[in-house]
C-alpha cells in the first residue's frame, strides 16, 4: 500500500501531524496499535458512570499557545479548573499545601548551579542531614509525584527551568474532555483523504533512503517515503520482543542509545465515584474547617498520596494518583490491591471505616499506566544526558524517519498534552519541507 506519509501512533502527537501533513496535500496513513486513538489521551465518556472524566491527561498546565489556538479552531469550548492545593498531615489540613520551608534557599541554590547534576545528589550534596530533612523530603514527593520522575535521574537543571515557569494560577478542563481534540484531529485527517487504522501493532520498519516499510503483527505492510514515529517513549525504551517493541532494518543505533538515555516516569490513576461526595460533609468541614469547599487538590503521606475533586464543578469523583518510583513499584500489582490501598489512603485522611466507603462506592476504575504495554509509563523528564539525545532525535534521518512525542519538546510545558501537539507540529513541519 503505498502513502507517502505513515505515522505509527495516533496519540496527540502523530493525530496532530497527521492533521497538519493531511492539509497540506499529502497521503497520510496513521496505524495505531491499540482499538482506539489518543493514547495517554482517555476520556470515558461513553460510559453509565464517570461521564467525561479524564484516565489519562487532564487539566491544560496554563494558558498554553498550541492547545488553546487547537481549540479556537476546532470550536471547543474549555472550562477553569482553578482550585485550592491543600496538603493533610500529621492529622491536619493545611490550606496552601505547596509551601515548603526552605524553598526559597533551594531556588537560590540551584541559581548558582553551572553543571547539570540529578536532582537527587544536588539535595544530598547541598541539603544533606537532619536540618534540611523536610525540604529533601517535600522535594522529592514533589518530582515524584508532579513529574512522575525517579529523583535520582531526573535533572538538575530542568527542574530548575520548570519551577522558573510554572503557572499554576491558570489551569483549564476541555469541555467533553480531551477526547474531544482527539476527535477533531482524527475527523480532519479523514476529510482531508488521510487512514487512521486500529489494531495495527507495527513491529519492523525496513528503511532505506526516500523509501520505507511498515510491518505489522498481523502481516499487514505498509509503505511510503517518510514514516514519522510518534509512539511513546517508553515503548520506543521498549526490549526487542517486547509486545509494542518495534525492531529497524537497518538499525538506527545512535538513535537507539538516545531513547534510553531520556527519561520516562511511572504513575497509577484511581477513579473512584461515590454515591455523595462525602469529602464535603459535616464531619470533614469539623476536621478542615468551612474553606474546605475550595479545596481540589490535597496532597498526603498515605499509601496512595495525591487526590482531587472535579473542582469547580460538583461531582462525586475522587481522582487518585501516584507517580515516580513508589508507582514503579506498583507496576505488577493486581488492581484490586492498588483500589484497596487507594480506599485506605482516603480512610485515613477523612477519619472514616473503609468498609463504609465501600459502601458508599458505586464505581471503579485503576489506570496503571506504567504497566499498559501501549504506553509503559506516564511523560518523559529531563535527564542530564537528555538535551544533547533529544537535539539528535529531533534530526531526521536521511528524511526517510522521523521522530515526534512530548519528550521531544523544546520548552517549560514538558510532559504535557502542549508538549505532545508543538512537537507533532514541528514534526509535520520538517516532513513537509
Amino acid at each position: 500500500m503505498e502513502n507517502s506519509v505513515l505515522v505509527i501512533g495516533a496519540g496527540a502527537a502523530g493525530l496532530m501531524a497527521a492533521h497538519a501533513l493531511c492539509k497540506a496535500g499529502k497521503k497520510v496513513t496513521v496505524l495505531e496499535a491499540r482499538n482506539r486513538t489518543g493514547g495517554r489521551i482517555h476520556t470515558l465518556s461513553d460510559t453509565s458512570f464517570f461521564k467525561q472524566t479524564e484516565l489519562g491527561a487532564e487539566f491544560i498546565h496554563g494558558d498554553l499557545p498550541v492547545t488553546l489556538d487547537l481549540l479556537k479552531e476546532a470550536s471547543l469550548p474549555f472550562r477553569s479548573a482553578n482550585a485550592e492545593m491543600w496538603r493533610f498531615q500529621k492529622g491536619e489540613f493545611k490550606e496552601n499545601g505547596m509551601i515548603i520551608e526552605d524553598w526559597e534557599l533551594l531556588t537560590d541554590r540551584l541559581n548558582e548551579l553551572t553543571e547539570d547534576t540529578n536532582i537527587y545528589d544536588f539535595l544530598q550534596k547541598e541539603f544533606g542531614g537532619e536540618k534540611y530533612q523536610t525540604l529533601t523530603t517535600a522535594v522529592w514527593h514533589y518530582v515524584s509525584g508532579y513529574d512522575t520522575a525517579d529523583p535520582r535521574n531526573a535533572s538538575a537543571f530542568a527542574l530548575r527551568n520548570e519551577w522558573q515557569h510554572e503557572d499554576v494560577e491558570a489551569q483549564h478542563r476541555v469541555d467533553g474532555g480531551y477526547c474531544s481534540i482527539i476527535s477533531y484531529l482524527c475527523n480532519s485527517c479523514k476529510k482531508h483523504g488521510g487512514d487512521v487504522l486500529l489494531n495495527s501493532v507495527v513491529q519492523q520498519i525496513e528503511w532505506a533512503n526516500g523509501q520505507a516499510k511498515a510491518i505489522c503483527s498481523d502481516g499487514a505492510v505498509y509503505q511510503a517515503g517518510q514514516v514519522l514515529i510518534a509512539m511513546p517513549l517508553g515503548v520506543l525504551q521498549a526490549t526487542n520482543g517486547e509486545i509494542g517493541a518495534i525492531n529497524f532494518t537497518p538499525q538506527i543505533p545512535e538513535y537507539t542509545a538516545a531513547i534510553q538515555q531520556m527519561g520516562f516516569g511511572a504513575v497509577i490513576k484511581i477513579l473512584l465515584e461515590f454515591k455523595s461526595s462525602f469529602w464535603l460533609d459535616e464531619k470533614s468541614r469539623r476536621m478542615a474547617g468551612r474553606d474546605i469547599d475550595k479545596m481540589g487538590y490535597l496532597f498526603s503521606d498515605e499509601e496512595i498520596p495525591t487526590w482531587w475533586a472535579q473542582t469547580p464543578d460538583k461531582s462525586n469523583v475522587l481522582t487518585g494518583w501516584i507517580g515516580g518510583p513508589a508507582a514503579q513499584e506498583k507496576t505488577n500489582n493486581p488492581d484490586n490491591e492498588i483500589l484497596e490501598q487507594g480506599l485506605r489512603s482516603l480512610a485515613n485522611i477523612f477519619k472514616r471505616d473503609i468498609n463504609d466507603l465501600k459502601a458508599m462506592l458505586i464505581a471503579r476504575r485503576v489506570m496503571n499506566w506504567t504497566a499498559d504495554p501501549f504506553t509503559r509509563g506516564s511523560y518523559a523528564y529531563d535527564t542530564v544526558q537528555a538535551p544533547q539525545a533529544r537535539k539528535l532525535l529531533n534530526t531526521p534521518i536521511d528524511n526517510t524517519l522521523f521522530f515526534t512525542g512530548e519528550y521531544l519538546y523544546e520548552g517549560t510545558a514538558m510532559g504535557t498534552v502542549e508538549a505532545a501537539l508543538t512537537n507533532g507540529l514541528d514534526a509535520a513541519r520538517k516532513m513537509s519541507l
